[in-house]
């Protein structure tokens, strides 16, 4: 027992030096250790001139995920294990995020994604049996599914951004010309993350989060130019105009705490959208697939 315990407490200082001294590794075996337990493994190719990285899992009809502003791909690692019982899911890192690196003077706004997007499930053998879009991924996978609704079976807009909802503090900051998002600090990113993100923040050390800054440092002025587009510019609120154009059957999820995408954005999506059904899970915030991500595998399986 003691040598049991010894062994133990060896692995536990191992493990936060390892944090301390090397974060951006530490953050890559973390990732490493859920694409493990989801079954997922880092796949890339070009399509169009975009090199686009991305997870894959399981086999089965296609279940294509997107992330939203500022994420990428292992956001959706808590969900994936699920998925991929019965299902191939997809991951990406759409173009300009995560390890895909953003073109020098190229479009990354919604509709230019949207494109991108069309053109990525072009390349796949089958069409997506379901199609989740997150909050800026949702704006991105509505406008592609209005524009090629053959590519797309169903589609659930989940947190998703591109219409109008009853104003929050987020929206007065925007509105007021703030970027919530634009925090290059440990302690304001803490804080960001346990005021408008998630109604209950993981713990993640503050070396870990110094490496997601760096990273994120670099892209500084890219993610100002999306988030623009995305949130103030014209075409903000394009998708809101052509949900009526949108044929698969539409799923929406939010969470009752969504302090960055109001839920009353739900019905705003449901109003404009032939066929729809609506969900709104309780205790999380704008990150439902890693907040409760059984109850979110639940209801993307039963669009099924």
């Amino acid at each position: 027992m003691k040598k049991l315990l010894a062994v133990i407490m060896i692995l536990a200082v191992v493990a936060v030096a390892g944090v301390m001294l090397f974060p951006a590794q530490m953050l890559r075996l973390e990732f490493a250790r859920q694409r493990l337990l989801a079954g997922a493994e880092v796949q890339e190719k070009t399509v169009a001139g975009e090199r686009w990285h991305y997870l894959e899992a399981g086999q089965g009809p296609l279940i294509v995920l997107v992330h939203g502003y500022t994420g990428s791909k292992e956001n959706w690692l808590p969900v994936m294990r699920q998925l991929a019982r019965d299902h191939r899911v997809i991951a990406v890192d759409l173009p300009g995020w995560g390890e895909s690196i953003p073109l020098a003077g190229a479009d990354y706004g919604p509709t230019a994604q949207a494109e991108r997007l069309s053109a990525f499930l072009s390349s796949e053998p089958e069409a997506a049996a379901l199609l989740v879009g997150h909050s800026m991924g949702g704006m991105i996978s509505g406008l592609m599914t209005a524009a090629h609704p053959e590519q797309v079976e169903r589609i659930v807009f989940m947190s998703s951004a591109g219409v109008r909802f009853n104003e929050n503090e987020f929206a007065r900051r925007v509105l007021k010309g703030d970027n919530p998002f634009a925090v290059y600090e440990v302690d304001s990113f803490r804080g960001f993350l346990h005021e408008f993100v998630f109604a209950k923040a993981p713990y993640v050390p503050e070396p870990m989060l110094a490496a997601i800054i760096e990273q994120r440092k670099a892209r500084r002025d890219f993610e100002q130019r999306v988030f623009t587009q995305i949130r103030i510019g014209p075409e903000a609120f394009l998708l809101q105009q052509r949900l009526s154009l949108i044929q698969p059957p539409a799923g929406l999820l939010w969470c009752d705490g969504d302090r960055i995408i109001d839920p009353s954005a739900a019905p705003a999506f449901a109003a404009g959208l032939k066929s729809s059904e609506t969900r709104i899970l309780k205790g999380c915030g704008h990150m439902p697939m890693m907040e409760q991500p059984d109850a979110v595998a639940t209801f993307l399986l039963a669009r099924f």
